[in-house]
């Protein structure tokens, strides 16, 4: 029974693949993002940058005024406390005039108006500090905002008063407005040539980008060396490094098509041949038993160049998919390749009378890989071992725990291979002499390279198992690193 997406589940998932596929992906202007994120926060900033102006200006142009009012309230102040000429010269003297903006105020300790202009109301304060200092405040006075200075004297004639003088703040916002004026228009000048210049020096800086750009489409399509990162800036180095990697893989790749495809039409030339060769001999032949001789010579010659054609295709697969599997490995029980393996190949083991052995733990072996680049690892091993093996003898297959590692081993009674050319095996092609099996010479090199791609060590050596010295017998190792049960408790 299997579970799976339902129908409807995956005619929504195809419709929303294609519509995202159809969706065009708008591209992305690495210039347009840097100068929006430049230009945007300015921008921002602006207005901020002109109220912030505004208050520092409302700030410097109060400081003046408030220092003339002060020294308005201290001339006023000195004629009363030296009962000087009538209230109303000394208020002339310091330039209060009661249908002004500049107004002035006596005002005796109990609260009456003494002199001048009645419409300027008592400080907030009930308690009036009766000292001498200057006190400021902002008040309506008459409908008009105005500020606002007292301080207490002592009068000969009146004896302990309060003296008040009023000014406008018009002139005041009037300064602040000029001063915010003199620093924000010239920006309407400076900000676009800054912006102009932004531009400028974005262009310039992008210039050693579009020279690489220049020199990589005037390689040569063959052309895959390494990018020299000295002609970059630094900022993109990272960049030219990954380019230079994907270039050497794809280099490496290519090499690898090159050489399958120059192996495989090496190898294939003189079985073809020799199945043309058997094709026009049967042509020739009249006598049945003849015919069906070149025809079962004929069917030989198909299998063996199947199994050849069959081997390449494993070696150019392993080769191909050594980057998926060192990419993206699965988490997997390596008695699981293992015995799909040796179930299909055990057929060819019972047609030889070989006793066949399978030798594994109850518990699972964790390791991570390609399970289908391991069950074809298994199969080459197996492969070997049953065809070099002669009839009647012994073929196991044995997986163990050893520590960090799993080991999968391979042993049978046939003829073995010298140490001298255990080395040599591993080459594509390369066939040990005398064994009387026309192999293809790729079966430990493809176990060679799926073990490479899974960071995996393969050792030979001979079966101490065997007991006749005519067939030392081989026992393949391959040794993995292994995983923690995933399933475990953790400790």
């Amino acid at each position: 029974m299997s579970v799976g997406a339902t129908p409807a589940d995956g005619d929504a998932s195809a419709t929303g693949h294609s519509d995202a596929a159809a969706r065009p992906r708008r591209q992305r202007s690495l210039f347009g993002e840097i100068l929006d994120w430049m230009l945007v926060p300015l921008l921002l900033v602006w207005p901020v940058a002109i109220g912030i102006t505004f208050l520092v200006a409302q700030a410097i142009a109060t400081q003046p005024f408030d220092q003339g009012l002060q020294r308005r309230l201290g001339v006023i102040a000195e004629w009363v406390q030296n009962a000087g000429p009538p209230l109303a010269r000394a208020a002339g003297a310091a330039g209060a005039r009661p249908d002004g903006d500049l107004l002035m105020q006596l005002r005796a300790g109990n609260g009456r108006v003494v002199a001048g202009d009645p419409r300027l109301p008592d400080p907030p304060d009930t308690q009036w500090p009766r000292d001498a200092a200057v006190h400021l405040r902002d008040a309506d006075v008459g409908g008009q905002r105005m500020r606002i200075a007292w301080r207490w004297v002592r009068s000969p004639r009146d004896g302990q008063v309060m003296v008040q003088v009023a000014e406008g703040l018009q002139q005041r916002s009037e300064l602040a407005r000029n001063i915010v004026r003199g620093v924000i228009l010239p920006q309407f000048v400076i900000v676009p040539i800054s912006i102009l210049l932004v531009w400028f020096g974005l262009g310039q800086g992008i210039i050693p980008l579009d020279e690489l750009q220049a020199r990589i489409r005037r390689r040569r399509p063959d052309d895959l060396s390494p990018i020299d990162q000295r002609e970059a800036p630094e900022e993109i180095a990272p960049l030219v490094d990954s380019i230079n990697s994907l270039l050497g893989r794809l280099e490496q790749s290519i090499h690898t098509r090159k050489r399958f495809i120059a192996d495989a039409a090496h190898q294939l030339k003189t079985p073809l041949a020799g199945l043309r060769m058997q094709a026009e001999l049967a042509q020739r032949q009249t006598d049945p038993e003849e015919l069906r001789t070149s025809l079962r010579q004929i069917e030989v010659s198909v299998v063996r160049t199947t199994r050849l054609v069959n081997q390449l295709l494993a070696l150019a697969r392993a080769e191909n998919q050594g980057v998926l599997a060192q990419r993206s490995p699965v988490l997997l029980d390596l008695r699981q390749p293992v015995r799909d393996a040796l179930q299909e190949l055990a057929p060819m083991a019972l047609a030889k009378s070989l006793e066949l052995e399978f030798d594994a733990p109850e518990h699972a072996l964790w390791v991570r890989g390609n399970p289908m680049l391991l069950q074809e690892l298994a199969k080459n091993l197996l492969d070997n071992a049953i065809a070099y093996t002669p009839a009647r003898g012994h073929v196991a297959v044995r997986l163990r725990q050893l520590d960090e590692q799993v080991m999968l081993g391979v042993e049978d009674t046939g003829l073995g291979i010298a140490p001298a050319e255990r080395d040599m095996v591993f080459r594509p092609f390369y066939r040990v002499l005398g064994t009387g099996h026309d192999g293809s010479g790729l079966g430990l090199c493809i176990v060679q390279e799926i073990a490479r791609q899974h960071a995996a060590a393969v050792s030979l050596d001979d079966n101490p198992m065997s007991a006749d010295p005519s067939y030392p017998g081989l026992v393949v190792r391959v040794q993995f690193a292994a995983v923690p049960d995933p399933q475990a408790e953790p400790g």
